[in-house]
C-alpha cells in the first residue's frame, strides 16, 4: 500500500480512484493531480514509481488542503456561524437541517429517531 498525506492508499485500484481516498480529494481533483504530476488516469497504485508518488505528494500538499486542516476548517466555519446567532448556526446548534429542507416529515438523519410519547424505557 503507498502511502500518500498519512492515508494509506489501496494497490490494486487505479490512481484517480485511490486519491479519493484521502478526505477533501474527489475524482475532478483527482484527475488534475495526476494530470499535473503527468501520470496516465489508468495506471493502478502498485505500478507507480517511487518519483510519481513523490510528484503526487508534493502537488497534493502545495495546493490542496486536506484532511485534519480541512476538518478543521469546516468545524470552525460552523462553529463561527453558530457565534455570530446566523439562521445556520441556530440551525447546527439545534442539530436540523440548514439547507431549507422540510422537516414536518423526513430530517430524521439530522434529528435522530423519533421521540413516541408513550414509550419510555422500563428500568
Amino acid at each position: 500500500m503507498a502511502r500518500i498525506v498519512g492515508v494509506d492508499i489501496p494497490d490494486n485500484k487505479h490512481v484517480e480512484i485511490a486519491l479519493t481516498y484521502i478526505f477533501g480529494i474527489g475524482r475532478t481533483s483527482a484527475v488534475q493531480i495526476l494530470e499535473k504530476a503527468r501520470i496516465p488516469l489508468m495506471t493502478k497504485t502498485k505500478e507507480l514509481t517511487d518519483e510519481q508518488t513523490a510528484r503526487i505528494r508534493e502537488i497534493i500538499e502545495s495546493d490542496y488542503t486536506i484532511e485534519g486542516s480541512l476538518r478543521t476548517e469546516r468545524t470552525m466555519n460552523i462553529k463561527r456561524l453558530m457565534d455570530i446567532g446566523c439562521y445556520r448556526g441556530l440551525r447546527h446548534r439545534h442539530g436540523l437541517p440548514c439547507h431549507g429542507q422540510r422537516t414536518h416529515t423526513n430530517a430524521r438523519t439530522r434529528k435522530g429517531p423519533r421521540h413516541r410519547p408513550g414509550s419510555k424505557r422500563k428500568k
